[in-house]
């Protein structure tokens, strides 16, 4: 089975985006770039500014490419100035950057590593490995019970609602994306499975409301 291209980052600057492309292209990295736009553009118009350049690479490369960008950025950690806003964060906000590097750039956690070894906190790779399996095992715990959707997910699919539809498709098919590659689906099984229930319903019966609609226009006619 070929692995799949996953987003890794969105860029709303294609300059950004190109520069990102361009340190893939250096370590061989296969990718491509899609441009993603909202549905609706208020101003009716073609706006360059909306756009999102998603750049995709393969979900085996992801931990490949984290690492590069770090060893990539541990260049320039050495000439950032001590007025940088990390420099004012306790330790503890410090392990916190470390701890959840998800959300934070790779540079930032480059740092974040080095202001703490500067204070005598060195963080060895083994224990870099560890924080990171462990931050991957706690992104994998789906998310609390959906109930209020789920309510309102049953509601608009016997009121005929193509939004209890969209609610049943979102809750039976949503994934996210680990920081190692790996989908895995955001939502308990028992919503995941009330999400299937509301899709189906949903479908259901906008077919047959639609269905007695066109009736009655060929019995009025």
């Amino acid at each position: 089975m070929e692995p799949e291209f996953i987003t890794y980052q969105k860029f709303d600057d294609p300059a950004l985006a190109n520069e990102f492309t361009e340190q893939l292209q250096q370590h061989n990295i296969e990718y491509y770039v899609e441009e993603e736009s909202p549905t609706f553009d208020p101003s009716f118009a073609l706006n360059n500014a909306l756009k999102v350049y998603a750049v995709k690479i393969k979900n085996d490369d992801f931990e490949i490419v984290t690492q590069l960008l770090k060893e990539d950025e541990s260049e320039d950690v050495t000439e950032i100035g001590k007025d940088y806003y990390l420099y004012s964060f306790t330790d503890d906000e410090l392990m916190e950057v470390i701890n959840k590097a998800d959300e934070w750039s790779p540079f930032d956690f480059v740092l974040a590593r080095k202001i703490l070894a500067d204070r005598g906190k060195e963080i060895s790779d083994a224990a870099i490995k560890k924080i990171n399996e462990k931050r991957i095992d706690e992104l994998k715990v789906p998310e609390a019970p959906q109930t209020s959707w789920i309510v309102i997910g049953y509601i608009c699919a016997f009121a005929g609602g193509v939004l209890g539809i969209f609610i049943g498709y979102h809750l039976m098919t949503y994934k996210k994306t680990l920081p190692d590659g790996e989908r895995v689906y955001d939502y308990l099984e028992s919503d995941r499975m009330h999400g299937k229930w509301i899709f189906y319903i949903g479908i259901v019966v906008l077919v047959l409301a639609v269905g007695y609609k066109l009736g009655e226009i060929f019995t009025n006619n």
